[in-house]
């Protein structure tokens, strides 16, 4: 008997902290989320934002340092430009300017040529819906699935697996991660497959220093982390609703 009651006490136990750690739905999550952002009807009329600031390499060979720009326009329109002085290396300015106008990608580099943007990338971009990938992703044919909570640094965060729609050649599922105190968006984590680096690589990008700019929430220190790379950008300066000219998303 005592064995019995032990067992269903242990099931019950069970159930009980099942029910805490999942007491919130995906849904619930995600309005929480939006919510934090600045609400879902102020980011429904967010068209466009332009940020600048600093971006810090990290090198084998020391840091590098140079200046980074990037526009997001609706639904999914995005370019970032990174200047980086490469002079201590015996080299010369570096020029990495990614464009993409809703439909496809192209990249001016002046340290590996240019290119289109095939593959996982492009799917990625595809799915990168401005102002946020969570507003009406149900509509777009995304799914997002709850995970648990996990560990970002010391703090907890819920982990949301994001599909892209099944229509997408490549459906690469992006892992985000929602602080569960604060419902700001804390990580990232994507695989994607780059060409220039022999094939897929798994990256994990950081938001930080939150601020608000004009009602909304915006990271104002991102770093990203790869077996290629790791960066840290410190943006400056962001505007919201910025007139931006469809152009400079487009391939010269």
């Amino acid at each position: 008997m005592k064995s019995h009651m032990t067992r269903l006490l242990g099931i019950l136990l069970c159930l009980v902290c099942g029910r805490v750690a999942s007491g919130q739905t995906v849904d619930e999550i995600v309005e929480k989320h939006l919510a934090a952002l600045g609400g879902r009807a102020a980011l429904a009329k967010l068209t466009s934002r332009q940020m600048t600031g600093l971006i810090v390499l990290s090198t084998p060979v020391g840091e590098l340092r140079g200046t980074v720009e990037t526009q997001a326009a609706r639904p999914n329109k995005s370019r970032s430009l990174i200047k980086v002085d490469l002079t201590s290396l015996g080299g010369g300015p570096m020029t990495v300017d990614q464009r993409f106008d809703g439909n496809t990608g192209f990249v001016i580099d002046t340290m590996q040529g240019n290119r289109d943007v095939t593959g996982s990338q492009l799917e990625l971009m595809k799915a990168n819906l401005f102002p946020s990938p969570l507003l009406n992703y149900k509509e777009a044919g995304v799914t997002v699935e709850l995970k648990g909570r996990e560990k970002v640094g010391d703090r907890d965060a819920y982990a949301l697996v994001v599909t892209p729609p099944a229509a997408a050649q490549a459906r690469t599922p992006v892992r985000f991660f929602i602080d569960a105190e604060t419902y700001l968006q804390s990580r990232i984590v994507v695989k994607v497959d780059i060409p220039q680096v022999g094939g897929e690589i798994e990256q994990t990008t950081d938001f930080s220093d939150y601020r608000d700019v004009d009602g909304f929430k915006v990271p104002f220190t991102i770093r990203a982390a790869s077996v290629v790379q790791t960066y840290t950008i410190t943006f400056t300066k962001v505007e919201n609703n910025p007139k931006i000219d469809d152009a400079v998303f487009a391939k010269p």
